[in-house]
């Protein structure tokens, strides 16, 4: 048997995806897909929790289970990271530090917690 490449996986770019993700992503694909998903894991990367996720979904579906709605495309990795709205961060628009953290700075000590004498 040998390992499919990484083009021949049922999820395009397989190996970027998060591992949150695969849960949901996997449960519409059929038990073929998933031998070969285990297949290329158990190859490759061998996450322990990826491989119990995989076979897990395929004794479901060895036991009667469907393949449920889902789209495995509907991620796309160079989609990851980019939030929608919200105010951009920069120098600018953070706010001035109220207090030196308790640690101090490089020109003021820290100043010890509590009642402690030194």
């Amino acid at each position: 048997m040998t390992t499919p490449d990484r083009g021949a996986l049922p999820l395009p770019d397989y190996d970027q995806l998060p591992v949150g993700t695969l849960e949901s992503r996997i449960r519409s694909l059929q038990p073929d897909e998933l031998d070969r998903l285990l297949r290329y894991e158990e190859e490759h990367a061998g996450r322990p929790q990826v491989v119990q996720l995989l076979t897990s979904r395929k004794r479901q579906l060895d036991a009667g289970a469907e393949p449920t709605g889902g789209d495995p495309t509907a991620f796309r990795p160079e989609q990851a990271g980019h939030a929608t709205g919200g105010a951009p961060v920069s120098p600018a628009t953070s706010p001035q530090p109220h207090s030196p953290p308790p640690h101090g700075t490089p020109d003021q000590r820290g100043k010890p917690k509590g009642n402690r004498t030194v």
